[in-house]
């Protein structure tokens, strides 16, 4: 028997849908209430001084912010009838507590709980129990919705064991919903194994393999929300931050946190962490691969340390009518001593001073004096230490290192020697040096590349929690990179080996995790899709034997098979069968997504035009006025769209610089689709896609 669905509408207070009515209009002012009284909180005379009051005024506008009431956003989204109170014996017949689930904690007037977090423990079933395992829940509800009024909901009864478990048709609806705008919350539609790693302890890293509409990007940035409930004063001292593979992507999933209530989440490219010159220049894929390869630490590792000199004179510090002298092997032993401990060059920079002046004190209490800290300071500072440590041990300005790594093929050939070829080191130089860091076209490796040397001269801080989206596209330094921002705190690394559009795409999740210094963490596979319809993941599939041939396919929960068509046209009729695929498509609700290869997109726009279809570009947010997206493939990654029209893809395939990788990418975009998929092509299709 199916879980029971009511939707009637309501019309006494005897009615449950009413009741369910009346505490959700109850919440609602009571949400209002709890912000009131924050907005009605004087600081005047708390606070010593205005930096006290200027802290404390933001936390206050940070927590009238959180307690908004957002309207397209139910306040609750399921009930649990427990069959007893948590912690607590209860007498033979007496009923449990009954806890509505929602995305923020609202209370009453005297404090108790009308909603509960579902990030709490106690709704923890909500997301878990089955008539296998209820985990003392007598009954499970779920409310569904339609315009941010309560309209339907659905029980089901988990102590009925004789009763075979039906899928929720309010989920399967929430799931399948069109949608405009950006990336949605799913806290009401979290699935168990989705649950138990958004809930996984934040003392360990967690890799997501996920196959295309399985809810990766979604569980990482539920993972942080729940991180952030569960530690909120460890990770308000260190810090969060999620990383996206480009400034589109970052855009669509941003309102996902705020509608949880939580605003203090930084979002970065990898390309803005190392952003520490322009990047103007581009490289050839040969000299990324290589200048992304982590041999390329070693190189720099290697030439950092290389302005370190030995001493040849002894250091003598005059002090009064006295003189010291440290002669030139004491002194070696000290540097000799630096560079064996392999702590970063500035922190050992900054150490030998101190440690020449101890020296010095050593022979000053031999002599009979009582030099203390003061004397050691002030010797450090003396003219003849800082000249020494001058010679010895000169400062480094990392970008100023790489620009003569790239310039000075003698200088790269000595800090490369064994670890890269004639032929690479010849690829990485640059054919006409710069005069200068300023002048210099540097490219998106070659920041990288400063990054590291930034690293090993001062140590990067770390956050607490990082969360790396579509990771499979990083190379080996770039991990390093991100790595750096996560020594002392974890990491949720999400991604699939079978979308991997870069020449320098990883071959497995254990070598990356390594490049990321986090070689110990778990990997977790997703492989049941929620958003990809039926007929379209088992379309796109048809590429993994070829793209990646270790990976379980993907599957679909979805009831609904999808709209999918494949249509074949004449080359002269391939911009206006595009153009009429996505007219059909603007009659259907929810968002359009036209994709297509890069150089595709001007002859693309110019169509739609003179059609008379407005578009949008990614990243700029879809209403229900302006619903239709003109995408190219390369941003395509981690977006999705209720309905998308695919141009030409052959194209696609043709715009990348291997055929595997081409393939990766029309894997990408053949996956963007969460109700329908209409494929628009002239050339022949891929010989892969003809495969069963």
């Amino acid at each position: 028997m199916p879980p029971h669905v009511t939707n009637a509408p309501a019309t006494n207070a005897n009615d449950p849908l009413e009741r369910e009515r009346t505490h959700l209009a109850s919440s609602r002012a009571a949400l209002r209430a709890m912000r009131a009284d924050v907005e009605a909180l004087d600081i005047k005379d708390v606070t010593a001084n205005w930096v006290n009051a200027a802290v404390l005024q933001r936390q206050i506008d940070e927590r009238i912010t959180a307690l908004a009431d957002l309207a397209h956003a139910p306040l609750f989204f399921g009930r649990l009838d427990y069959l007893h109170a948590p912690g607590v014996e209860q007498a033979e017949g007496a009923e449990g507590e009954q806890f509505y689930i929602g995305r923020r904690h609202v209370h009453d007037a005297v404090g108790d709980p009308m909603v509960i977090d579902w990030r709490a423990p106690v709704s923890q079933p909500f997301y878990r129990a089955s008539k296998k395992e209820p985990m003392d829940v007598r009954m499970r509800r779920r409310f569904g919705y339609t315009g941010g009024e309560l309209t339907a909901y659905e029980d089901e009864d988990l102590t009925d064991t004789a009763a075979e478990a039906q899928a929720s048709r309010l989920l399967q609806t929430e799931i399948e919903r069109p949608r405009v705008g950006p990336m949605r919350d799913i806290v009401a539609t979290i699935q168990p194994e989705q649950d138990e790693i958004v809930r996984a302890g934040i003392g360990g890293t967690v890799c997501v393999q996920g196959a295309p509409g399985t809810g990766k990007t979604a569980v990482g940035l539920h993972r942080v929300a729940y991180l952030l409930y569960a530690h909120r004063e460890r990770l308000a001292r260190t810090g969060t931050l999620v990383i996206g593979p480009n400034r589109s992507f970052l855009h669509y999933i941003e309102q996902v946190l705020p509608a949880l209530g939580e605003l203090n989440v930084a979002q970065a490219t990898v390309d803005d962490l190392v952003a520490h010159v322009e990047v103007r220049g581009t490289d050839g894929a040969a000299a990324a691969r290589i200048k992304g390869d982590a041999r390329m630490a070693e190189v720099l590792r290697r030439a950092v340390r290389a302005g370190v000199r030995m001493p040849v004179e002894p250091v003598v510090v005059v002090r009064g009518s006295r003189r010291w002298r440290v002669p030139a092997y004491e002194v070696e032993e000290i540097v000799r001593e630096l560079l064996g401990r392999d702590i970063r060059y500035g922190a050992a920079r900054d150490a030998l001073p101190q440690r020449i002046a101890h020296a010095v004190l050593v022979r000053m209490e031999q002599a009979g004096e009582a030099p203390d800290d003061r004397v050691q300071d002030a010797v450090a500072r003396n003219a003849a230490v800082k000249a020494a440590v001058k010679e010895i041990w000169p400062a480094v300005e990392p970008a100023k290192l790489v620009l003569l790594l790239l310039s000075d093929a003698q200088f790269l050939a000595e800090h490369a020697a064994g670890l890269l070829s004639e032929e690479e080191q010849q690829e990485i130089l640059w054919a006409k040096p710069a005069r200068s860091v300023k002048a210099a076209k540097w490219s998106a490796a070659d920041a990288v590349l400063i990054d590291e040397a930034m690293d090993l001269v001062a140590r990067t801080q770390s956050l607490g929690h990082v969360v790396l989206d579509e990771a499979q596209d990083l190379s080996p330094m770039q991990y390093r990179a991100v790595g750096r921002r996560c020594t002392t705190g974890s990491a949720t690394v999400l991604g699939d080996l079978a979308q991997g559009t870069t020449p320098w795409a990883t071959a497995s999740w254990q070598e990356a995790l390594t490049h990321l210094g986090k070689p110990e963490a778990a990997v977790e596979e997703l492989t049941q899709g929620f958003r990809v319809p039926r007929t379209v993941i088992a379309y796109a599939s048809r590429l993994l034997p070829s793209i990646a041939p270790g990976l379980s396919e993907a599957t679909s929960m979805r009831e609904s098979p999808g709209d999918f068509s494949v249509r074949e046209v004449a080359p002269d009729t391939l911009d206006a069968a595009v153009v009429e695929a996505c007219r059909e498509a603007l009659d259907r609700e929810g968002s359009i997504g036209l994709i297509a290869a890069d150089d595709r997109i001007p002859v693309l726009a110019e169509a739609l035009e003179a059609a008379g279809l407005a578009h949008l570009a990614p990243g700029a947010e879809t209403s229900a006025q302006s619903r239709l997206t003109l995408v190219p493939a390369t941003l395509a990654k981690g977006l999705e769209y209720d309905y998308v029209v695919l141009d030409e893809p052959a194209a696609v395939v043709a715009g990348e610089p291997d055929g595997r990788t081409g393939l990766r990418r029309l894997y990408v975009v053949l996956t963007r689709a969460v109700s329908g998929l209409t494929v628009v092509h002239a050339a022949p299709l891929p010989a892969e896609l003809n495969q069963l």
